[in-house]
């Protein structure tokens, strides 16, 4: 269950960074001769969305469910199974690696 957390924090990182990017490329560059600091950047309103940023506001959202769904899930089974999950574990890396020798050219 610790990735669930890491998982969620990335995420958090990368909204908040998408936002803000977002919210410089709305914004009119700054006037010649001014300085501007970071709180006059960034506004501290939120910009109204288009319909096709809401949208993806929804799939990414779906998406981070999806994707914490789906660990839940990997650690419950292997919770569950532990000797299966190293021996499918074991095998995945042994047939990954005899299909990457055989595409590397012998000398």
């Amino acid at each position: 269950m610790s990735a669930d957390p890491l998982l969620s924090r990335e995420l958090k990182s990368l909204q908040d960074e998408l936002s803000v990017s977002q919210r410089q490329r709305v914004q009119p560059p700054p006037a010649a001769g001014t300085a501007d600091t970071v709180e006059t950047a960034v506004p501290s309103v939120r910009l109204e969305e288009s319909g096709d940023e809401k949208e993806l506001r929804g799939q990414l959202q779906d998406l981070v469910k999806e994707i914490t769904e789906f660990v839940d899930d990997a650690e419950k089974n292997i919770a569950a199974h532990p000797a299966m999950s190293v021996i499918a574990a074991m095998l995945s890396g042994i047939l990954v690696g005899s299909l990457l020798s055989r595409r590397s050219p012998h000398r």
